[in-house]
């Protein structure tokens, strides 16, 4: 399973999402995020999810590393769909099984699926778009630019900017880390995978101890390498690579925005649509 994250790799290839301007490429990350959670409806969050699986085909991203970054969400979306499937009791609601504590509609189900496809689409675009096709120091670049004007009230943003990459190219690392000192102990007996939910909990606390250790070499070493390549955070500092806009990306930035306009309208237009008919079939 840890394997199966792939959540802060970066993937380097020369597509059309690798050529947009990291920071245009944050506002349009922004804008999808805006478009996932403004679909109101299950015929736009469709919509909004096919073109999230296009990304990959547009980033030339292997289909499967998509799927095995969102893999590990299964059981939160089966566990968050039957919560709001069983408890789509509510004014208006047009109820189709009932019993005790369980309240079963038409509305329930819906809202069910469209909490499930929301978290999956959330995770697979942020992936994409700021992960697998955009590289930690140009995304690092991309948060400094944008949060320049904080400066002048004296926030720190090159240092959140350089925190906020580290930790997202720690993950891949502290995985593959805990990885190795499960395998290390499972060949000495240590099993994590039989017994009661406890019992494997248990079993996962001897892990905690040598994953600090390493999480500890590794931020030190980090820190040792900085130092020796003079590094004193964002003051005086140059860069051999500078951002600049190109009309390509802002052609995506306008498509991003036609399509965020397009689902805020239909999802309007759908619901409406939607309220009316499940009260013409239960008058």
């Amino acid at each position: 399973m840890l394997k199966d994250v792939t959540l802060g790799q970066y993937f380097p290839g020369d597509s059309i999402l690798h050529r947009i301007d990291p920071r245009m490429k944050l506002l349009i990350s922004l804008m999808f995020i805006t478009m996932i959670f403004g679909a109101s409806t299950l015929l736009t969050l469709l919509f909004v999810a096919t073109l999230t699986f296009l990304l990959p085909v547009i980033g030339k991203i292997p289909m499967k590393t998509m799927l095995k970054g969102i893999k590990p969400l299964r059981w939160i979306v089966i566990i968050m769909t039957v919560i709001f499937i069983i408890n789509g009791g509510g004014e208006g609601y047009h109820v189709i099984f009932e019993w005790q504590f369980v309240t079963i509609s038409w509305e329930g189900i819906i809202k069910a699926l469209c909490v499930s496809l929301r978290i999956v689409v959330l995770v697979a675009s942020v992936s994409v778009l700021l992960s697998y096709t955009t590289s930690p120091i140009a995304l690092a670049d991309a948060i400094e630019h944008l949060l320049a004007p904080l400066k002048y009230i004296k926030v720190p943003v090159h240092d959140f900017a350089m925190m906020i990459t580290i930790a997202m190219r720690f993950i891949p690392i502290l995985i593959e880390e805990t990885d190795k000192i499960m395998s290390a102990q499972a060949s000495r007996g240590a099993d994590f995978k039989n017994g009661s939910l406890i019992k494997r909990a248990k079993a996962l606390i001897p892990v905690f101890i040598p994953l600090f250790i390493s999480s500890v070499r590794h931020a030190d070493n980090l820190a040792t390498a900085m130092e020796c390549r003079c590094y004193h955070g964002g003051k005086g500092r140059t860069r051999m690579n500078r951002l600049r806009y190109q009309s390509f990306d802002f052609a995506a930035l306008l498509v991003m925005a036609l399509f965020l306009t397009g689902v805020a309208v239909a999802s309007v237009e759908l619901s409406s649509s939607l309220i009316g008919m499940l009260g013409f079939v239960y008058a």
